[in-house]
């Protein structure tokens, strides 16, 4: 029998997914799951590679066990970082992780050259202090020199799997080195950071075949016979394509440890109002652009969970945060201090007492300031994506795991003013999939695929009440503008 498999990993977990389309439903199967994370060494965060690579055979081990002998497998993963390969074809050091904190001030460094706005204006992409970009120019020179191909995550696995080395254009988009008008990576840029064209392999589009898992890893793991096809490799990228969007009118928001909320595009955005937003035009698959903005997530409420040692799961969490009482502080929840602090829960702690509002205390009051002050940095950007895009959205779409906290979803859609449709949780691996299912014609194109995922899964719908918190809205952004205004005086 033959099955499509797709590799999902985040920065926290990794599974394998098997998709069928039964009695025209599309039906998912976990096969494996496994957990993923960074170690630092020699001064470093490292993701361990090696150790999501042997996940991945367990993995297909399994789905052979199943009964299934022939497998089609899509990977997707997190962006901007990288492998270096040296000329051996083997990784010369585990992958730096982007929330190491070698990079805290490469664009400032790398700015005084290049102006935000030259680079704005080729790439369209926005400023993250761990874009590939400043990694590179942080990257030690000496191995540079050295390294023959740098490979992103997720085309790393697929060149370890197969021997095929390729860039996939959705993930190379999010290096902040890819020029929109000429669909190459910038000359500029990449002198910038010591880096030769050749050193990145071919770039191709997703639902581009790769190869067939090699034959020394069917020696030493009972898989099935595998083709690799380079899907959308950005998880983002993939969680688009699985978003049940219709229409013209229409938001994503892909919630999990980061929250990606923009809108598809034909056509890229970088006009002075996006650069000014810092809005970001990663390439999406079949021609299109995710405008989006990049929004902290889900990870504040994982940090939280587990410095309270794991006693408590997502769902008490959430009902704990239910019986607080509403909006008692406000928070810049996209603040980098909140990117990879050493203890989470006194980071928001001593944010609320620096801007001298009420204390976090209990788990439950952690939590739900998290979820009100998401929701209401969601409402925010919402408003500046549809006087940017010129469009009016009335609906928007959360995916992935944040498509399951209630609270969060209605808070969203009250604050929003705005119908939110919740679901499905597994868009990512479903996107991944879909794009398989197209390469191989089972599947007719990306709006046949979204059809068939309204007709496959329970999708939640939140109407906004625009009397359940009246003023709290006003009052934030009136906050916010203090914050950055603060912000801008310091610097």
């Amino acid at each position: 029998m033959k099955a499509y498999v797709a590799v999902d990993i985040g920065a926290s977990s990794g599974r394998l997914m098997l998709g069928a389309v039964v009695d025209g439903q599309l039906k998912l199967t976990e096969v494996h799951r496994f957990k993923n994370g960074f170690k630092n060494e020699d001064g470093h965060d490292r993701w361990q590679i090696d150790h999501i690579i042997n996940e991945i055979f367990a993995g297909l081990e399994k789905v052979k066990k199943m009964g299934y002998t022939l497998v089609d497998l899509g990977i997707d993963t997190w962006a901007v970082d990288y492998v270096l390969v040296g000329a051996d074809g083997k990784k010369m050091h585990d992958p730096v992780s982007y929330r190491d904190a070698r990079t805290n001030q490469a664009i400032s460094q790398l700015t005084t050259d290049l102006p935000k706005s030259y680079i704005y204006e080729k790439t369209g992409i926005q400023f993250q202090n761990f874009n590939t970009l400043y990694q590179l120019y942080t990257e030690e020179r000496d191995d540079l020199a050295k390294a023959d191909k740098i490979l992103m995550i997720p085309d790393y696995i697929g060149y370890v799997l197969t021997g095929n080395a390729v860039t996939e254009v959705t993930n190379a988009s999010t290096t902040q080195m890819l020029s929109l008008r000429q669909g190459l990576f910038d000359k500029d840029l990449l002198k910038e950071v010591n880096v030769a064209q050749d050193q990145f392999p071919e770039l191709v589009e997703s639902g581009t075949p790769l190869g067939k898992i090699s034959h020394k890893w069917h020696l030493k793991y009972d898989i099935p016979e595998t083709d690799v096809i380079t899907v959308a490799t950005h998880d983002t990228a993939s969680a688009v394509i699985g978003t049940p969007g219709f229409g013209n009118h229409w938001a994503f928001l892909s919630s999990g440890t980061w929250s990606l909320l923009g809108a598809e595009l034909n056509t890229p955005e970088n006009g002075q109002d996006a650069f000014k937003e810092n809005y970001t035009n990663e390439w999406g698959a079949y021609g299109t652009y995710r405008f989006l903005k990049n929004i902290m997530g889900l990870w504040i409420v994982q940090c939280i969970k587990r410095e309270y040692n794991d006693k408590y799961s997502f769902n008490e969490l959430a009902d704990m945060a239910d019986k607080v009482e509403p909006f008692r502080v406000f928070i810049d929840i996209n603040d980098k201090r909140f990117e990879n602090p050493k203890n989470m829960i006194k980071e928001l702690q001593n944010y609320v007492a620096e801007t001298g509002q009420a204390k976090l205390e209990t788990p439950g009051e952690l939590t739900r300031a998290v979820y009100e002050n998401l929701a209401l940095y969601y409402a925010n950007e919402i408003e500046k994506l549809s006087t940017i895009i010129a469009n009016p959205i009335d609906t928007l779409n959360i995916v992935g795991g944040g498509s399951n906290v209630t609270l969060m979803n209605q808070l969203t859609a009250d604050l929003a003013n705005m119908k939110v449709v919740a679901g499905p949780s597994e868009a990512t691996a479903i996107g991944n999939l879909l794009v398989q299912m197209i390469t191989t014609g089972a599947v007719k194109d990306v709006v046949a695929g979204r059809k068939l995922i309204k007709e496959s899964f329970d999708l939640k719908t939140f109407e906004p009440d625009v009397n359940a918190y009246p003023g709290v809205f006003t009052k934030y952004k009136a906050f916010m503008k203090t914050i950055n205004q603060k912000s801008k005086e310091a610097v």
